[in-house]
């Protein structure tokens, strides 16, 4: 092999492995882009240090009302470090089915919403959110893993960015078991 081919190969396997090394410091929750109800693109990662608590979220569901104990936990604990994150879905029975301004609108005046709201995505599917692809495998390291079964499922993630907690739709923002998760994140510094 001549001296310029060995060095050319080299040269590729040393990028290789660089392009490898950078895909694998990907953080899997912290290391996406998404997009504000505004379109504004969001890199997570400047969330790091805080507590997420990542809802997806619906309009015309029977859950919706959870919108209210959301901002409640938002205003109480938002000093503290903790972010609501609300991913508009509508994937479960089509309750999600306006523009980013209706979302936005229908949220401030009925709940006062003030927590970040991010853009209509999937969170289920092909074509599900990378984001919610992680949170829903088996490698978000939590017990309860699978496809989000309706609206108002929360993952609590810590301030490392590591999912700590899945709660499914039947279970409050404000209830006892999610409110001490959170207030034992939020501990954590």
């Amino acid at each position: 092999m001549s001296l310029m081919k060995s060095f050319c190969v080299a040269l590729s396997l040393a990028v290789a492995a660089g392009v490898a090394s950078a895909d694998e410091k990907k953080d899997p929750v912290l290391g996406h882009t998404m997009k504000t109800l505004t379109g504004k693109p969001v890199e997570l990662d400047s969330y790091k240090g805080k507590v997420l608590l990542i809802v997806n979220v619906a309009s015309r569901c029977g859950a919706t009302p959870q919108y209210e104990p959301l901002q409640t936990l938002h205003k109480k604990y938002a000093d503290k470090g903790l972010v609501v994150m609300g991913f508009p879905c509508n994937q479960f029975g089509k309750q999600e089915p306006g523009s980013s301004e209706d979302i936005s609108e229908f949220c401030k005046k009925n709940y006062g919403v003030e927590f970040d709201m991010f853009s209509k995505i999937d969170v289920n599917g092909e074509n599900a959110a990378p984001l919610y692809k992680f949170l829903t495998s088996k490698d978000a390291g939590i017990d309860d893993v699978g496809q989000v079964k309706w609206n108002f499922e929360k993952f609590l993630i810590s301030r490392e960015g590591k999912v700590v907690a899945r709660y499914r739709t039947k279970v409050q923002p404000d209830s006892d078991e999610v409110v001490a998760a959170i207030e034992k994140e939020l501990e954590k510094k």
